[in-house]
């Protein structure tokens, strides 16, 4: 390859020599040639490369292509129904719904309705008017004296730093506008966050915002932020969907001098966020730390956020609740499909329990428990449509959170940059420079008006499923067509548990209940988020003790 590369050079100036002898003004021409010379050189003298050094200047074309394969996925390859991580007829639907264009589709379905996964609901003879905007719901427990009446449909969990300053600030002017709810992310409390919209303020493993030097958590701190009157709850994350019990790292070149002041941090310098709590390590710990952040906000809703893993351990949790009758006002229960702006690939693909299992399993366990009527569930994954967000609601969640929906109404266009800090849109980046893309009234406008239209497109489903409540959906009202055309509703899938069968069965188990639960019930242990017996889930190491 050198030497084609050698004599074809050669020839080039030799023709390129010629040329200019019989026309002189040709000379400009070498403003392609030289170019192209320099860069062949550099390709045979680099060595990182082999494709570029085997084949230099042409073989630049493959990394041209790759840089802009994800463009020409989207915008030329993919159909409606296939797209990842969200399909183009979901993205259409908020990006539609956020506009106030037309949402109608026309000629039927493009899916496969006997294609296996497909669900439904029953619709009903006798179809009744839902009033959308009369759909709310109290969260506040019996220990909680000051009750959140919060929208069905709200903001999940972004931080500063994580979405730009912009998309925040266009993010709590829109939960303003449309009365719901915007988490904050751990990333703490930012003055783009006050715009008036009700807050949800998420405390991390970092503690950001109301932490000391060292990273331990301030009740001093917490307590002057948290009785802010536009702090509606607080929520304790103890894991994250998309990569569960893993901590991170804000690189100490995205730590400016207003990152630092929120989060309490250094400036200039890496931030851990541990991938546990310091303020405690027992169930009874966190249920004791869930009534101090109660006490210290003035007796706010108060709850904790997690993506469902070891069974035993959120059983644990329970007994803890029975034994020191401490009850969280709420649990948000996140999917491991969840998004995240960086997670390694295997921990998004291959590390805990996806959305619809895990809000089965939170339910029929609070249910098994007598837990259920105490503490309301908050739904966290991905629900783009009203159909997606009945569908949560049927498997036991109260209330749904939307983070990647309301990315999209933002304007997000599914670039997959998140993890580059170049956001073309300026939704899931810190570079002034792109954030200013994104206009702010507009775009508050547009998430207003998505969570507006898809409250209103269930309250449609709703009404005609017969219903006039959306406590009345059960389990039994979804479809799915299994394997080999079987059709299945979700009370045959997942039945439920009968109240209180916890309870009975905590020293007797009963063969009625899931194996998979028994077992959890025999390792879990209120003191402690280890097994009981830890030899009955590692019996390899008696292999080799």
């Amino acid at each position: 390859m050198l030497k084609k590369f050698l004599v074809l050079s050669s020839f080039c100036f030799i023709a390129e020599l010629c040329f200019l002898q019989w026309w002189p003004p040709g000379l400009w021409s070498l403003i392609l040639i030289l170019p192209l010379f320099f860069l062949g050189t550099w390709d045979l003298l680099q060595t990182r490369h082999g494709v570029r050094r085997n084949f230099p200047v042409i073989g630049n074309l493959r990394y041209f292509f790759e840089f802009i394969r994800p463009e020409l996925q989207q915008y030329f390859v993919e159909d409606n129904l296939s797209g990842r991580p969200i399909p183009r007829e979901f993205r259409s639907v908020v990006y539609q719904r956020a506009k106030g264009e037309l949402q109608t589709i026309p000629f039927g379905t493009q899916r496969d309705v006997y294609q296996e996964n497909h669900e439904w609901v029953l619709h009903s003879v006798v179809p009744v008017h839902v009033e959308s905007d009369k759909m709310r719901l109290s969260i506040g427990g019996p220990q909680c004296s000051k009750p959140y009446s919060s929208s069905l449909l709200n903001i999940s969990a972004m931080s500063y730093g994580a979405l730009s300053s912009a998309a925040i600030t266009a993010l709590n002017l829109g939960a303003a506008k449309g009365g719901f709810y915007h988490n904050t992310g751990e990333g703490g409390l930012s003055p783009h966050h006050l715009q008036g919209g009700d807050l949800v303020w998420q405390l991390g493993t970092g503690y950001f915002g109301c932490r000391t030097k060292t990273g331990q958590f301030s009740p001093e701190l917490f307590a002057e932020k948290a009785q802010l009157p536009v702090v509606k709850m607080i929520e304790i994350k103890l894991s994250q969907g998309a990569k569960p019990g893993k901590g991170g790292v804000l690189p100490a070149a995205k730590v400016s001098k207003e990152i630092a002041q929120i989060r309490l941090v250094e400036e200039g310098k890496d931030v851990l966020s541990p991938a546990a709590h310091s303020a405690f390590s027992t169930p009874i710990e966190l249920l004791k730390f869930v009534q101090q952040l109660r006490d210290l906000s003035g007796g706010k809703p108060v709850g904790f956020k997690l993506c469902i893993g070891k069974p035993y351990e959120f059983v644990a949790i329970c007994k803890a609740m029975i034994e020191t009758q401490i009850y969280p006002d709420f649990i948000t229960v996140d999917g491991a499909e969840g998004g995240t702006g960086a997670a390694p690939l295997e921990f998004a693909n291959s590390v805990g329990t996806p959305l619809d299992e895990g809000l089965v399993f939170v339910d029929d366990v609070l249910t098994g428990f007598g837990l259920r009527g105490k503490i309301r569930i908050i739904s966290s994954g991905k629900v783009f449509t009203a159909f997606q967000f009945l569908s949560k609601l049927a498997l036991g969640a109260d209330v749904v959170n939307s983070a990647r929906g309301m990315m999209l109404a933002l304007g997000c266009i599914q670039a997959l940059k998140c993890n580059t800090n170049r956001c073309p849109v300026g939704v899931a980046t810190t570079d002034p420079g792109l954030a200013r893309g994104l206009y702010v009234p507009t775009k508050a406008e547009r998430v207003a008006r998505f969570q507006r239209e898809t409250v209103s497109a269930f309250a449609e489903i709703l009404g005609a499923m017969g219903y006039n409540d959306p406590k009345q959906i059960q389990r039994a009202d979804l479809y799915r067509r299994l394997s080999d055309g079987l059709v299945k509703n979700y009370g045959e899938i997942f039945p439920s548990l009968v109240p209180n069968s916890l309870l009975e069965n905590k020293n007797n188990f009963s063969n009625e209940l899931p194996r998979e639960l028994q077992r959890a019930l025999r390792l879990a242990q209120s003191s402690s988020f280890n097994p009981r017996s830890p030899a009955e889930i590692r019996p390899r190491e008696q292999q080799f003790a």
